[in-house]
């Protein structure tokens, strides 16, 4: 359907993973099977997943891909705010990895959008 790299979503959603590992490197050895790589494969899987859409023939079927991707946006979110919770984040961290997720959102969901309108 089109090239991924070029659409901004995935753009974004690639510098959320890099910021992701970032922040993760730093986390207790003790989650090194736990929140620490719950948090890497729901970052890697929203730009995943925007690239297998990108590939499908159909708006519909990217925009399904694009629908799981916003899911994995909200279960890495959960897993942010918990691992702040838990001392593991950084409230500066928080707040970089928050500024890119609530920009994320809004991309998916316009993409979403525009995936679903008829012309």
């Amino acid at each position: 359907m089109r090239n991924f790299r070029e659409l901004i979503a995935w753009q974004v959603a690639f510098e959320l993973v890099r910021l992701i590992y970032q922040a993760t490197e730093r986390f207790p050895k003790s989650e090194e099977l736990g929140l620490k790589s719950q948090m890497r494969r729901a970052g890697v899987s929203i730009p995943s997943n925007l690239a297998e859409g990108a590939g499908r023939s159909t708006k519909k079927d990217f925009s399904s891909f694009v629908t799981i991707a916003r899911s994995s946006l909200n279960e890495l979110q959960t897993q942010a705010l918990l691992s702040t919770e838990l001392g593991f984040l950084s409230s500066t961290d928080m707040n970089q990895l928050q500024a890119v997720i609530d920009r994320l959102y809004g991309l998916l969901n316009g993409l979403r959008n525009s995936l679903n309108t008829e012309h």
